[in-house]
């Protein structure tokens, strides 16, 4: 609670200096008679307009907007409020590259993508707390006392960081790119409740390639409270973007992060049913980062127009059957090349 609180206090001071400034640029800029301060193209298109709607209101409100100085200042006096607060969800080399990922966020995509991976990590550190001493006395609990290091950042986060800086390299996907990031981390939170909820308080628990019964804990094991509290965490961060003013995806966006976080979760179990315990370097974090990767394929393959037009999040596209295919042989693939790897694991 100190570290959200001290996140939610730096960005309140952010948001002040940022406004300021915004205010501040837009009243030197010229105006001319009769003529209104901000107009687009007479060329543009409908959808074009549309597209310049979440960047013009984040630019002129000027609190969430992407900037280097804003990212490096912020994180870096989260990261120092921290330490001095003696922070137990992440270890010191966590807490460096939780400080990397956030500046990358906030430069690449701005605030609001910030402050869903914090509402991630809160949420996450959270439910990892929940029925712990009944979990440690099972021997299930996350190791270091649920204390993340570098490789829970990355196995976590990788996917949505890969996102971000593509938004960069190819900003006229931007949109679609946001709905993979978020999806991503829809996924993992996902992932998190259903592990954490399942072990705490799971009575009934099954593996998912045979239906036998399980013990808790076992990999690739599934439970209904925990399926359940996974579509719960999924939720939470599909309506937190939803919230997010200017929203990061629309109210389709939500169904679809929802969709993609249940897919991509189901195919982790599968994954760890299967692989895990034959592939020596497929650990828990790579096949996080296998979960959220699929998360976002499903997402943005389901949504992409079956025209080339580009791509409009105002309007509700049907996918054509070849996104439909694409996205499901992406992850279908995955899971195959990585069930193959663990079948010569076991030949050998």
């Amino acid at each position: 609670m100190a570290l959200l609180r001290a996140a939610l206090a730096s960005l309140v001071l952010c948001c002040a200096v940022q406004s300021a400034l915004a205010m501040s640029a837009v009243a030197r800029l010229p105006r001319a008679r009769g003529r209104p301060l901000l107009r687009a193209p007479a060329t543009c298109r409908p959808h074009a307009q549309s597209m310049l709607l979440a960047p013009a209101g984040v630019v002129l409100a000027g609190q969430f907007a992407p900037s280097l100085p804003v990212a490096l200042s912020l994180n870096t006096v989260l990261c120092g409020a921290a330490l001095l607060k003696g922070q137990k969800a992440l270890t010191p080399a966590g807490l460096f590259n939780a400080w990397i990922l956030g500046v990358v966020l906030w430069a690449t995509m701005g605030g609001s993508a910030w402050l869903i991976c914090v509402i991630y990590l809160v949420g996450g550190t959270a439910v990892t707390k929940v029925g712990k001493a009944k979990k440690e006395a099972l021997g299930i609990s996350e190791g270091r006392g649920g204390m993340r290091g570098p490789e829970n950042v990355w196995g976590s986060a990788a996917t949505a960081a890969i996102c971000a800086l593509l938004t960069v390299v190819l900003p006229e996907q931007a949109m679609l790119l946001q709905l993979g990031y978020v999806a991503s981390l829809a996924t993992k939170l996902s992932d998190t409740f259903a592990s954490e909820i399942g072990k705490a308080y799971g009575r009934t628990t099954y593996l998912i390639t045979t239906f036998q019964l399980v013990p808790k804990g076992t990999e690739g094991a599934i439970s209904l409270e925990g399926t359940v509290a996974g579509v719960g965490g999924s939720l939470i961060i599909a309506l937190a973007a939803y919230l997010m003013t200017p929203p990061m995806i629309s109210p389709l966006g939500v169904g679809l992060s929802l969709v993609a976080a249940f897919v991509a979760c189901n195919c982790e179990s599968l994954i760890g049913a299967t692989a895990q315990d034959k592939v020596p370097w497929l650990t828990n974090e790579m096949v996080n980062f296998f979960n959220t990767a699929i998360g976002a394929v499903v997402a943005k393959g389901y949504s992409l127009p079956s025209s080339s037009e580009h791509w409009d999040p105002s309007i509700v596209h049907r996918p054509s059957g070849t996104s439909r295919l694409t996205s499901l042989a992406s992850m279908v693939h995955i899971c195959r090349i990585i069930a193959v790897a663990g079948g010569y694991q076991r030949q050998r």
